[in-house]
């Protein structure tokens, strides 16, 4: 008989996407093509359990890397609170923290570039949703799409 109780890994992974779906921006971390590391805080928008979205101009250092090495780690915080315990005069903080690690992508198919767009503005500006089908019949052509493809279940850290 199958357990009902989920296994640690799969509650973490559950609890980690809750963190980047809480986390105002995500940092996608990549290595430059001279093997130096490269880490930009972006709105990253999580379609499901494995696949994540994000927005970008066709060229910079950021298309440069993904060219050179695709896979990429995302990390968040939702949550940040520095704390005094004063029972143990002890400085700590208290978090809420996600890791992930995946594949990066260009998106061309059009309908999945809607898509991926439709997600990030119903999550970043979801008041000015009545704007978007002409902001897409405007914009779709010149704005890149990469797709982050999770090659292992996200992890996360906390510090209630």
């Amino acid at each position: 008989m199958k357990s009902m109780r989920k296994s640690n890994r799969e509650r973490s992974a559950e609890w980690a996407n809750d963190v980047f779906d809480k986390a105002p921006y995500i940092t996608l971390s990549m290595v430059r093509p001279d093997g130096c590391p490269y880490g930009l805080p972006l709105s990253i928008v999580r379609k499901d359990d494995r696949t994540f979205y994000f927005h970008c101009a066709s060229e910079g250092e950021k298309i440069d890397c993904l060219k050179t090495n695709p896979i990429v780690s995302l990390s968040a915080v939702s949550k940040c609170t520095p704390k005094f315990e004063e029972e143990k005069e002890n400085f700590t903080e208290y978090y809420h923290s996600a890791i992930a690690i995946g594949r990066c992508e260009e998106v061309v198919d059009g309908s999945e570039k809607i898509e991926a767009l439709r997600l990030l503005c119903t999550r970043f500006l979801p008041k000015f949703m009545g704007h978007f089908e002409s902001a897409i019949n405007r914009s779709l052509d010149r704005t890149s799409i990469y797709k982050i493809s999770l090659i292992e279940p996200p992890v996360g850290k906390c510090k209630p």
